[in-house]
């Protein structure tokens, strides 16, 4: 063991010096420390950090003295100078980012790559990884033609899809075998996009728009006419100009008899459906049968929950668990602009609360 730790921190620090530039953040170049436990985060934005904060800070994630290596491409649209400026700014000591640099297309992000080495060495030295919301990928990889979806930053996809392809499999190169083969303990959780990223990586497809494919309802004044528990964001926001109106929808989830949800995450009131916090316009289509579905829509339509069948740590959520507003009385919002203006919490209520902490409570005991 020793021998194969002191091999890959030499690995690790030759392919980053010759592929990165000296100004690059290279937290495992420069700082990385192997007496430490570390998790993974994509899409390292300040907002995403900041979640993370507050997650612990109110003691809904428990991670003890782990620390955190936020990860991104260098071709990103995202500007990591204000990330750098905020870690730097309020002395985050716990929080690390990694620049990767190398090339990815389309045609290489499901096989060896530029990154493959880089992807090992980071699998190899932490103990998991968060997959955070964003916007739709390119449906060209999953072998569709872009009709309506909205692809803003192609390149970051193509770094955590290739990712979770390493770490997983994938039906689009079954003889390549999986670092979790190696750790199959080792947690892969993702959030609304991240869900997305782990079905697209393994193989799967994209419903690119559900009000038009799913509802035959195409324009923002036919969705909001849509049963609301069939919409997945607010479409009310494109009709009126109300600073009042949330971005999202909350809508109960109906969760799967006897999987994960209430066997692991120990939801117990089958009677009751929590509500959950929602901001897409797309779902997953179809999966790879290495997966199983653990929530749905109300109607049934919509997979909202994934869990991996040979990983037990690995496995993704359509909505968003992480918005810091679920768990206490911020604010005041609508949904449509006849509503009353109640904060999230208040939306949510008790129940949907419990379900949120029961879910960190979860994802807690993976990452410990």
């Amino acid at each position: 063991m020793k021998v194969k730790r002191i091999y890959l921190q030499f690995l690790l620090i030759f392919s980053l010096f010759i592929s990165t530039p000296v100004f690059a953040q290279n937290f495992f170049n420069t700082d990385y420390d192997p007496a430490k436990t570390y998790i993974l985060l994509t899409h390292p934005t300040v907002e995403n950090i900041e979640k993370i904060r507050y997650l612990i800070d109110q003691r809904l994630l428990f991670v003890g003295e782990t620390e955190f290596i936020g990860i991104y491409f260098y071709a990103e649209r995202y500007d990591y100078s204000q990330t750098i400026r905020y870690i730097r700014d309020n002395n985050l000591d716990k929080f690390h980012l990694q620049r990767l640099t190398g090339t990815l297309t389309i045609d290489n992000i499901f096989e060896p790559n530029d990154f493959t080495n880089n992807f090992d060495i980071m699998f190899s030295q932490s103990k998991g990884i968060l997959l955070f919301g964003g916007t739709d990928i390119q449906p060209e990889i999953y072998g569709e033609t872009k009709t309506l979806s909205e692809v803003t930053d192609p390149e970051r996809h193509l770094m955590e899809l290739s990712f979770v392809f390493h770490l997983l499999g994938s039906n689009k190169n079954p003889n390549f075998t999986p670092f979790l083969e190696r750790n199959p303990k080792y947690f892969v959780i993702g959030f609304d996009l991240g869900m997305q990223t782990m079905n697209v990586a393994t193989g799967g497809t994209m419903i690119q728009d559900i009000p038009t494919e799913l509802y035959n309802a195409k324009t923002p004044q036919e969705i909001v006419q849509l049963n609301r528990d069939d919409i997945h964001r607010n479409y009310w926001q494109e009709i009126f100009d109300n600073p009042q109106l949330m971005p999202y929808n909350f809508h109960p989830l109906r969760l799967e008899i006897g999987s994960f949800f209430q066997t692991e995450v120990h939801w117990n009131k089958n009677n009751i459906s929590p509500k959950v916090l929602s901001n897409h316009h797309q779902s997953v289509e179809n999966l790879n049968d290495c997966w199983e579905i653990t929530a749905r829509s109300m109607d049934g339509k919509v997979i909202e929950g994934i869990r991996h069948k040979k990983y037990p740590n690995v496995f993704g959520v359509q909505f968003l668990p992480d918005e810091p507003g679920l768990f206490e009385e911020k604010g005041q919002f609508k949904f449509a602009p006849r509503d009353v203006a109640e904060s999230y919490y208040q939306i949510i209520g008790k129940d949907g609360y419990k379900f949120h902490k029961l879910f960190w409570k979860r994802i807690s005991k993976a990452a410990n």
